[in-house]
């Protein structure tokens, strides 16, 4: 049977990992601290630090998104130590060089969400958002629809930044 329906269904079949993945694994900080003792392709972490990594975010808010993750798990800034949040500063700008060299965006958003009420979907272990950004990047898909619309798949976005971490 054909349907005549004029409604379009643009599929995004990577959620379904999101949809089923148990939330109190995210709450607890274990999903960073099982990412951080993965392989880097398989977790899509594209550079590591003495005390922090770089992992593209598997739900993006753009292409690109990076995460900046300790490796430590704490909920607050002020838990970590000099050295950590030195070298957390320095991967977020690493960030944006990676993103810069290998997508040129012309902005970015740059925040972290400290405790639920903030947002913060997995709040006992902070990490930074860092989000490239275009002029008309937001077109009606997330208002009409809340669907993000990625040109290129997680891997090969990975593959194309990891060209640039040296």
């Amino acid at each position: 049977m054909e349907n005549d329906s004029p409604m379009k269904y643009l599929h995004s079949y990577w959620r379904i990992d999101y949809i089923e993945t148990p939330k109190d694994a995210e709450k607890d900080g274990k999903l960073f601290l099982d990412l951080a003792n993965s392989n880097d392709e398989d977790a899509l972490i594209v550079f590591r630090s003495t005390h922090n990594f770089i992992v593209l975010n598997k739900y993006p808010y753009n292409a690109g998104h990076l995460l900046v993750v300790p490796f430590r798990a704490v909920a607050s800034l002020k838990d970590l130590t000099h050295e950590e949040l030195l070298d957390l500063m320095n991967m977020i700008i690493k960030s944006q060089d990676i993103l810069t060299q290998a997508i040129k965006p012309q902005g970015f958003n740059i925040g972290f969400n400290i405790g639920s009420a903030a947002g913060a979907g997995i709040p006992n272990h902070i990490h930074c958002h860092v989000v490239p950004r275009w002029e008309g990047d937001t077109n009606f898909m997330p208002v009409l629809s809340n669907t993000k619309v990625l040109p290129q798949s997680l891997h090969a976005m990975w593959q194309r930044l990891r060209k640039f971490t040296s």
